[in-house]
């Protein structure tokens, strides 16, 4: 929670407001041998409840009742500082102005709830401190010693609590838990699958973290770091890749089941087969968060021209082919070149379909059933290309991709997989000597892009023309990657004006190149806007076909 809620939830305490009710999940009974839970005479072997509705709630008042840290979204360390007017019974964040105040009790974690000093102290440290400054009349005096008794009482506030019975269905309770998370921050399947984790493997959640925390930040000390220009992991998600490649599984429901020691078969539990199972998550999570295999995945990337964040429209996509990337890796011992090219061609094939888009997981769990059958490496990449194939039709690149291609998201998926073609290609930047490679580097900081997306046709110029509607002028085929700086000579000025005065610096050969690579319509300048739009689009298509078939045909090559 942010400090504003915490400071809110108090205030409805202390005023007597209701803030809502807690659900628990009973905990299955299980053998001895459990992890324990705590230390020193609070620990003990299990917990018999998990927390369904109220974790933040519960969160806050133990780190402010407690004075202890708790981590942010950002992985920082850092305490919840909220203070009280003992005069007129305020609640608020600290801030340097309450801090430098005597009217204030600047932290009521450490003054009054974690110092183990009764009211009749407290009292007199706020009234001593009060009278330093100014004088402090009877009346205030006991307002002051009523409201800061009544502070001290909300260590005894009641809450109501519901508990849900232990057989209850791992995914009709974890649906309670979104659904009834009204107080807090809207919370998903993914954040009640981490609460278990905390409970069963909290070593496994904290490496999970880290990781995610650390691929966010760049390197100092010179240690091995996840740190890329790709993708910001969270742990949920790197904990669905262990799922997929430890259990063979994408739904979330037999993450829970396996957690909580459930035979699926039998539907009891027993910590035997909990183990069993974790045991399973922990060797692929070992293998999820192996440094090594990340970047060596990352590589798949950038070798199918997927050179940084600006190319990729979906982490679902990138973190389900690292899944596949991994099982090729570790359970089939696929060759590194046959497994980065086919692990290219599935990111490609789910990119341009959307794959992982719709009902992600009940694709992942269909996928992952088709390679349930294979031996061998060439049984994985087998079963992998009939996956790959199945989609990638002729029908899909001739009509469905042209097709897609019909938008005017300038973030849209097609869009990044034809840069990405581009830049696999090696082509130039349009009407540049520069390639396109040379200046998407995301080591390259400037306070400009030094490549952009222009339009073909000006929108001042269409405007001028009569359209002028946005999802017409920023037509994703009237776009082209260009440096030709702040474009202030083209302003709006026709294609045929501007475009033969760019092309008369460059030979035919290169002219050529530019047409081929940029799908480029023949004296594209001089055609009407819509029938430019619908050519370049095939010719878009195109592009991304070649690109890949050059990828598959490299491939084939290699191998001979």
């Amino acid at each position: 929670w942010e400090a504003s809620k915490v400071r809110d939830l108090f205030d409805s305490m202390f005023r007597g407001f209701p803030v809502g009710y807690l659900l628990f999940w009973e905990n299955p009974p299980e053998d001895a041998g459990e992890t324990q839970i705590g230390i020193g005479e609070h620990g003990h072997k299990r917990p018999s409840r998990l927390i369904i509705d109220g974790q933040q709630r519960l969160t806050s008042l133990y780190a402010v009742m407690k004075g202890k840290a708790i981590i942010d979204q950002d992985f920082r360390e850092k305490r919840i500082q909220i203070a009280f007017h003992p005069l007129t019974a305020r609640f608020e964040v600290t801030s340097a102005a309450i801090r430098k105040s005597n009217e204030w009790i600047d932290d009521i974690s450490n003054k009054v709830f974690a110092n183990g000093a009764g009211t009749f102290t407290l009292v007199n440290q706020y009234i001593s401190g009060l009278r330093a400054h100014r004088e402090v009349t009877p009346e205030e005096q006991n307002l002051a010693a009523k409201n800061i008794e009544r502070l001290l009482s909300l260590k005894n506030y009641p809450f109501h609590a519901l508990e849900v019975h232990a057989e209850a269905d791992e995914e009709d309770v974890a649906e309670v838990f979104v659904r009834v998370n009204s107080q807090g921050k809207r919370l998903n399947q993914a954040d009640f699958i981490l609460t278990l984790l905390s409970v069963f493997w909290d070593e496994g959640r904290k490496a999970l973290e880290d990781f995610a925390r650390r691929s966010r930040i760049a390197p100092t000390d010179g240690r091995p770091s996840p740190y890329n220009h790709h993708i910001e992991p969270d742990a949920d998600q790197l904990l669905r890749v262990a799922v997929a490649v430890g259990l063979r599984r994408a739904r979330l429901k037999y993450a829970y089941q396996f957690l909580r020691g459930k035979d699926v078969e039998t539907g009891t539990f027993t910590a035997e087969a909990r183990e069993k199972q974790l045991a399973r998550l922990r060797d692929a999570q070992a293998k999820v968060l192996n440094v090594t295999s990340w970047h060596e995945f990352l590589k798949v990337l950038i070798s199918a021209g997927y050179r940084s964040r600006q190319f990729l429209s979906s982490a679902n996509t990138v973190l389900y082919c690292y899944a596949f990337y991994l099982i090729g890796r570790h359970d089939f011992a696929v060759p590194p070149a046959d497994l980065r090219r086919i692990i290219a061609r599935l990111y490609i094939m789910a990119t341009l379909t959307g794959h992982y888009t719709n009902s992600p997981e009940s694709q992942m769990d269909e996928d992952l059933a088709n390679i349930r059958g294979a031996d061998t490496a060439d049984d994985f990449v087998e079963a992998l290309d009939k996956i790959i194939s199945s989609r990638l039709t002729t029908d899909f690149w001739e009509i469905q991709l042209p097709a897609a291609m019909e938008v005017s998201s300038g973030n849209a998926a097609v869009l990044r997989a034809y840069h990405a073609a581009q830049n696999y290609l090696d082509a130039r930047v349009l009407y540049s000597t520069m390639r396109i490679s040379e200046l998407v580097d995301p080591a390259l900081v400037n306070t400009r892009k030094p490549l952009e997306r222009h339009h073909l046709f000006p929108r001042a110029w269409l405007h001028s023309q009569g359209i002028k509607e946005v999802r017409q002028t920023n037509q994703i085929a009237n776009f082209a990657l260009v440096e030709w700086g702040d474009n202030a000579s083209i302003s709006d000025r026709a294609p045929s004006e501007y475009a033969p005065e760019y092309e008369a610096s460059f030979s035919a050969a290169e002219l050529a190149s530019f047409y081929e690579h940029h799908a480029l319509p023949e004296r594209w300048f001089d055609l009407d806007y819509w029938v430019f739009l619908e050519q370049r689009r095939k010719l878009m298509a195109g592009v991304i076909r070649k690109a890949y078939e050059r990828l598959t045909a490299d491939g084939a090559t290699a191998d001979e």
